[in-house]
């Protein structure tokens, strides 16, 4: 009990109190939630951007399909030799549908029978196709393309520049010309 005692003038000595345990479960706890929080948006981002580049592909695809169709029925169109006349028919017939299908069915045979009778020859090339408008699963695109054309019975023609709006269904796989116009 002496060393309980203080003497007098002395303070009395104070033993160190342990410091307070700081609790780090609430500091643990933040950091894990904002760190979740910022891999949950992270990955909607990364979702977000992978779809939309999708839908951008998705769109390219189509796009390109259209044109590409339009350019080849361009050139089958005006590509005619009284030689291969049932070819360049046929071809006709199976990369077109609807209207146009039906249409050309149709009347067929009064064309063929023209071109025989004049030897006539047809050679289109595509200048340019360009994508006009599109909704769904069918495509407008102009088409410029030039035509130069060969009749032995007559005088050498000058190539001509024709203008085509070329509908274009995705049917399956593939497209296939529905209607075509000219223009001005």
């Amino acid at each position: 009990m002496a060393d309980d005692a203080a003497t007098p003038g002395e303070e009395p000595v104070e033993e160190p109190q342990p410091a307070p345990a700081v609790s780090t479960k609430p500091v643990l706890r933040t950091s894990l939630l904002a760190g979740l929080i910022a891999l949950v948006a992270l990955a909607g981002l990364v979702g977000w951007l992978g779809f939309r580049g999708y839908q951008a592909h998705q769109a390219d695809a189509r796009r390109n399909l259209f044109v590409h169709a339009a350019r080849e029925s361009a050139v089958n169109l005006t590509t005619i030799d009284y030689q291969h006349i049932d070819a360049d028919v046929q071809r006709i017939l199976d990369s077109s549908t609807g209207g146009f299908h039906d249409n050309f069915s149709a009347r067929w045979r009064p064309f063929v029978d023209l071109v025989k009778r004049g030897h006539s020859r047809l050679e289109g090339t595509v200048d340019e196709a360009g994508l006009e408008s599109q909704a769904g699963d069918v495509g407008q695109v102009l088409v410029a393309v030039t035509v130069k054309s060969a009749n032995p019975a007559g005088p050498q023609q000058e190539p001509q520049v024709w203008r085509m709006r070329i509908t274009v269904q995705k049917i399956g796989d593939e497209g296939k010309i529905s209607n075509v116009a000219f223009v001005s």
